[in-house]
């Protein structure tokens, strides 16, 4: 594991009282265990797929980028990438918005409290992932799994001699383990600094757990008498008697002598967790969690108006999305999701999101146009859902020949594309996007400007375009839809000016780059392009340089013959127009903004809504493509002239860069970077590089904050606290908040605030009784100041979680097993039939499939039984071994074992032997150690 690893941490939790310590070279830290855990446990998964396909798998580097290529999806490695960041810094967000919450910790003996947040999280990322909101389910595993990994530093289990992890912490229902009463004395003085033996003997001799008790502050902190502390300079209550602690945080902690071991035990414990997750979700489903999709990474998502006048555009998605599905599935291109909401007035919905492409074409072809008869329709209501359900950095595509009736949500749907990165192009049919006929009678009329100016403001803020053409004009214009599905595009430039001017724009071309394309939209454009060498082609004129230029409408699109190095493109229009300039490369990067933590620990957090206007600020970006790339220079340009704020870059290692900039800017604008590969081409020369952001960001003078448990069960009110503050001028601020599945809520319309003050206030959100578990609901809550010149938000992802009573796994019976093997294993075949039940109280048996045999498998529900699955299973009796993966509704599995071996026909449950999970944490300590070993030579 590399020490880039560690100082990225270091970046973002500078001190490690409450977890795993991270100063590099002292300790493995949340990040390198989460990030060992999943990189094994993918690693396992695409060795079992290419296992089951008899396909070779030769075990890669334990990088994101050789394990995507390794399991057949190299051009994964970026979305691998960014699920892999954003699990880790969810886990790590713990440690800056829960240091004092023992129960996250499992500090202060709060076994059944930290027991119950992993179980419950454990329950709701089974029940996201079935649903495949992938997303909500990264979420919730970083959370969960920050308390998993504290538990074998922060307890005695280690102390008590455990060679395992604790399975118990996965499920409600089972002791967790011989809790020391509250009255029990628990440790004894150290002795001095050592506090090798400080755990009380009869505690260990009768393996009772205990944990640390940790306190900050000098006169409050306390603990009942004879109870262990956690220990460290930090905790005020390890001075306390008995003195010292028992974390195992670093090497330099009270029982530091144990980090290895406790370290390794979480590694096992974290692989544990996720192979339990695997086994509920199924392989494929748990690669596209971690972000790895056998195509490509990219979601295919249409918003469609369904009113009588969308017959022809109707027409035109079909085509391409049957272009796309018969000419992509299988190949790199194939989308990872397909996503579908429609929208007329007063409907939206219902959203079709599915990763099987016959099921999405079948939908696509039976959608039909109904309905209309005024001029408006619920436009922002469809883009609002496909932006909370679409995966981030996702290219949307929305049809309409109608303006929005619900422009009071343009501020929510900005936030959104702020949020998920997202590019949404606006495809707008009729005899243009001001001259359209009345849906009801056909007489012509014209649409405002302010009506056109929504949909541009939308699209400029996400890096997209409105595209307007005539309906015979709009299935040529869909070729974007097809070029936009590749999963390694990059952007190199966009700009978008509104009115506009005569303007230059530069932009760097590297060898990594293919199929260089311009896209412009606008009208009475003229434009010139000019080349490293200094050679021009205008929009006039023929040359070189334009390999080949479209026009559909409003839509330009020039094909350029690729010259790596410097290039230029001057546009000259009175009229608004936007320029993007995109190729394929394998070369991107991430971003996030980050501010210092406000808790008692430094370090930096994520930020999850706008960036503070005015005051210096702080840019995370991580290159993904490459193992040998550098950021040379972070750049945030202006949206409107290009005038560029430059911020200082700090190399943190492992591809990730801290970016300081001293001033964050007053008006809207895009994230660029430049860098540097030494390694990226065959000849083993440099290469410079250009990369832009699409969406447009904004900071503002309010912040507004929120932090609530992401889980909402049906039936009850949900609060959601929210607090805003205004450095900027007083006053009623406006206050909307908004919800991706239209739930029942309550809150405030505005509030008082002063400047340098905060005021707070309360959303409650009520999901209906009878929401599927697993459904993920976006809540955005958005602040605008008085006059509406500045406005801010902050967006929670939530799960609807039924309560969960069924904690029993499904159980196999055999019913009969015939084999007529012989030394001839090719001759002969052997089959058996199992009864799969959950139990008369079971939730039911979901799915029954193969975890190794090369037979064939059919499986029957029971007649007038759900809870009971008949099983057929026949094989050559060259393959004499079966395991089947039982799991029901809610996510319990086991795996069944028959054999057709002579002598020892029979069956036996995952439960009662020794399961492959534990050969897997034994591997896994093992690899753990083999880390430590190198981070300490």
């Amino acid at each position: 594991m590399s020490w880039g690893l560690a100082a990225l941490c270091l970046l973002l939790l500078h001190a490690g009282a409450l977890g795993f310590g991270i100063l590099p070279g002292k300790s493995l830290s949340h990040l390198e265990i989460t990030e060992s855990a999943i990189l094994n446990v993918t690693v396992e998964v695409c060795r079992a797929l290419a296992k089951a396909e008899g396909t070779n798998f030769d075990p890669p580097p334990y990088t994101d980028g050789a394990v995507a290529v390794a399991c057949g999806a190299s051009k994964s490695s970026k979305s691998f990438r960014r699920a892999m960041t954003f699990i880790i810094l969810r886990n790590v967000r713990v440690d800056l918005r829960h240091a004092l919450n023992a129960s996250f910790h499992f500090d202060e003996e709060m076994f059944l409290q930290g027991r119950k947040i992993i179980a419950v999280g454990l329950q709701a990322v089974k029940a996201s992932n079935k649903q495949e909101n992938f997303e909500a389910a990264r979420e919730k595993v970083g959370e969960i799994l920050h308390p998993l990994q504290d538990f074998y530093s922060h307890t005695n289990w280690v102390e008590l001699g455990n060679k395992l992890p604790n399975p118990n912490l996965l499920r409600s229902d089972t002791s967790i383990g011989n809790i020391a009463d509250e009255s029990r004395a628990t440790c004894r003085n150290c002795v001095g600094d050592d506090c090798r033996n400080n755990i009380l003997d009869d505690v260990i001799e009768q393996q009772i757990l205990t944990s640390g008790y940790f306190g900050i502050v000098p006169i409050t902190s306390t603990k009942p008498k004879g109870k262990c502390s956690h220990g460290g300079a930090v905790d005020q209550t390890s001075t306390i008697e008995p003195t010292g602690g028992i974390n195992k945080d670093t090497f330099d902690a009270s029982h530091g002598h144990l980090h290895t071991t406790a370290a390794n035990m979480a590694i096992a414990a974290t692989s544990q967790l996720l192979e339990d997750v695997r086994r509920a979700a199924g392989d494929k489903q748990f690669l596209q969690m971690v972000g790895i999709s056998k195509g490509s990474s990219k979601a295919l998502c249409f918003v469609v108006d369904t009113t009588k006048s969308m017959s022809d555009d109707i027409a035109a998605v079909r085509e391409v999305t049957a272009s796309i599905i018969d000419s992509e599935v299988g190949t790199d291109n194939e989308p990872a999701v397909y996503i579908l909401v429609p929208f007329n007035d007063p409907d939206v919905g219902p959203l079709i999101k599915t990763t099987d492409p016959k099921i999405f074409k079948s939908v696509i072809d039976i959608l039909s146009p109904t309905g209309g008869g005024d001029d408006e329709e619920l436009s922002l209501s469809g883009l609002q859902l496909a932006l909370s359900s679409a995966p981030s950095n996702s290219e949307i595509f929305l049809f309409t020949d109608a303006p929005a009736k619900d422009k009071q949500l343009k501020n929510t749907v900005i936030a959104l594309m702020e949020r998920t990165q997202s590019v949404v192009n606006f495809m707008i049919s009729g005899s243009t996007v001001v001259n359209r006929f009345r849906r009801s009678d056909q007489t012509q009329i014209r649409i405002s400007e302010s009506d056109a100016q929504v949909y541009r403001e939308l699209a400029q803020v996400s890096g997209g375009f409105v595209i307007e053409v005539t309906k015979s004009e709009l299935p040529a214009a869909t070729s974007i839809v097809t070029e936009s599905s590749s999963p390694s595009l990059v952007t190199l430039l966009y700009a978008a000016r509104s009115p506009g001017k005569t303007e230059t724009f530069s932009f760097i071309v590297d060898e990594t780059i293919t199929s260089l394309t311009v896209y412009m939209t606008g009208s009475s454009i003229a434009f010139t392009v000019t080349s490293p060498t200094g050679e021009s082609q205008s929009s006039d004129s023929s040359g070189s340089l334009i390999s080949s230029s479209r026009l559909v409408g409003n839509f330009r699109t020039l094909q350029l013959n690729k010259q790596a190095g410097l290039w230029e493109i001057n546009m000259v229009s009175t009229h608004p127009y936007t320029v993007k300039v995109i190729g394929q490369s394998p070369i991107d990067f991430l971003f996030d903004f980050v501010v210092p933590s406000q808790g008692p620990f430094s370090g930096y957090d994520v930020l999850e809504t706008r960036p503070h206007v005015g005051v210096n600020g702080s840019l995370l970006v991580s290159l993904s493509g490459s193992d040998t790339a550098t950021v040379t220079e972070v750049d945030l340009i202006d949206s409107s002239d290009s005038e560029v704020t430059t911020g200082t870059v700090e190399p943190q290692g492992n591809g990730h860069f801290l970016v300081h900039f001293v001033r964050m800017p007053s008006v809207e604008f895009g994230v660029r970077v430049k860098g540097r590969d030494d390694g990226s081409t065959s000849s083993g020369s440099s290469i410079v590089f250009q990369r832009q952001s699409s969406i447009s960001l904004r900071a503002s003078n309010m912040t507004i904050s929120a932090d609530t448990n992401s889980i909402l069960v049906p039936g009850t009110p949900f609060p959601v606290p929210f607090t805003v503050m205004t450095n900027g001028a007083g006053g009623n601020f406006t206050i909307r908040a908004t919800n991706s599945r239209s739930f029942e809520s309550t809150s405030p319309t505005s509030l008082i605030l002063e400047t340098g003050n905060s005021a707070n206030g309360t959303v409650t959100l009520s999901a209906p009784r009878r929401t599927l578990s697993g459904t993920d609901v976006t809540l955005t809550i958005e602040a605008e100041a008085p006059g509406g010149g500045d406005t801010n938000y902050v967006v929670l992802r939530l799960t609807v979680i039924n309560p969960i009573t069924d904690f029993i796994q499904p159980a196999c019976q055999l019913i009969n097993l015939q084999s007529n093997c012989s030394e001839n294993c090719s001759a002969a075949m052997w089959d058996l039939r199992v009864r799969v039940t959950d139990g008369a109280q079971g939730t039911g048996v979901d799915r029954v499939s193969l975890k190794r045999g090369t037979g064939k498998l059919t499986t029957s529900p029971a007649a007038g039984n759900e809870n009971i699955t008949m099983v057929s299973y026949i094989s050559s009796c060259c393959s004499p071994d079966v395991e089947l993966l039982v799991v029901d509704r809610v996510g319990n599995d086991d795996v069944c074992f028959f054999t057709s071996r002579e002598g020892s026909q029979s069956a036996q449950s995952e439960s009662t032997r020794v399961t492959q999970s534990t050969l897997l944490c034994l591997s896994i300590v093992v690899l753990g150690l083999h880390v430590l070993t190198q981070l300490s030579i």
